[in-house]
């Protein structure tokens, strides 16, 4: 990992894995029973609709952690951490900005516009901000703002999912940045955590892999489609917010669209910021990612993670074992 990672985040987890944001999936029970299992476990601030109940969701986050601290002092409990909008259309950013003053995750996320304030206010209280791209130019531009991290978002990744090959990407990106870097795109199993770090990744990025879990707040009908889906149920689309983003084509046929003539929208909702209209569209028609032929039940969060270690484990052991003499 890098060395640009404090030690008590490191020293807490289980795996170098990162819960993604996920809008209208991320609960605050999933962010405390996912750090609890060991990995840095997020949430978009959007997911709860008013500033009254995300200051409700943030102190059950914030006191649930202090209690397992409490309780079990030897167990590993991740840092939590959230997704904030930048964009101008987030009309509760300043709002949003001062509950991250008062409660202090350890990681924000940024998205959608230029990081400078936050990353300001988040390294006032010595928190780390990470910032999520799809292209080298948003990632440089992101740098220069001062962000700890970049998520370099690959093609395949569910929702607004970027275009580039993770391993072009981060090689590219590496040329010029030395900060810590989250791969993100199709990861859904322990071997590929091990496969994001010997790309020079610090984390493995999930989010799809983490909806069909029993603290998600996706529909049942929603998980028991992720069982049922494979990579050829995926979809790239600008149909339903404006902007690219792959989806399960079982959902939009259940909402009764045509693939076969699908129409971009004349009004672009970027991102969740119109928070009506992108709740519908994101509700009603559900998203993943290509790796989501790796989910084949819906399971409690600490079951998966207990399920990537395994993985993980397994995989670096194979790779100790390796010899280039050895029989293939």
């Amino acid at each position: 990992m890098s060395t640009k990672i404090p030690a008590n985040i490191t020293d807490q987890l289980e795996l170098p894995v990162i819960s993604a944001p996920m809008f209208l999936v991320s609960s605050a029970n999933m962010v405390v029973e996912g750090c609890k299992s060991g990995i840095i476990t997020t949430f978009p601030l959007l997911n709860a609709r008013t500033t009254e109940s995300l200051e409700e969701w943030m102190t059950e986050i914030t006191e649930g952690l202090e209690k397992a601290r409490n309780e079990e002092p030897n167990r590993k409990v991740a840092p939590w951490g959230v997704n904030i909008i930048i964009h101008h259309s987030n009309k509760r950013f300043e709002a949003d900005l001062e509950l991250l003053k008062k409660y202090q995750p350890p990681v924000v996320i940024t998205s959608l516009g230029n990081p400078s304030l936050v990353v300001e206010v988040v390294h006032e209280y010595g928190g780390l901000v990470f910032s999520d791209v799809i292209s080298t130019k948003h990632a440089k531009k992101a740098a220069s703002c001062g962000v700890d991290g970049l998520i370099l978002v690959c093609n395949g990744a569910g929702g607004h999912g970027g275009t580039i090959n993770p391993v072009a990407f981060i090689a590219e990106v590496k040329q010029f940045w030395d900060g810590i870097t989250i791969l993100a795109g199709c990861l859904s199993n322990g071997r590929d955590v091990l496969a994001a770090q010997v790309l020079g990744a610090d984390f493995a990025y999930m989010g799809t892999r983490f909806i069909a879990t029993t603290e998600a707040m996706a529909s049942e009908e929603y998980k028991e489609m992720l069982v049922d889906s494979d990579v050829d149920d995926i979809l790239y689309t600008d149909a339903i917010s404006g902007v690219n983003a792959n989806f399960l084509t079982p959902s939009l046929r259940k909402a009764g669209l045509d693939l076969d003539n699908l129409q971009k929208p004349d009004k672009i909702d970027v991102a969740h910021v119109d928070t009506e209209n992108e709740a519908k569209a994101w509700k009603d028609v559900w998203s993943a990612g290509q790796g989501v032929g790796a989910i084949k039940k819906v399971q409690p969060i600490a079951e998966v993670v207990r399920e990537l270690k395994e993985e993980y484990d397994l995989a670096v052991q194979a790779i100790t074992n390796y010899s280039p003499t050895s029989k293939v």
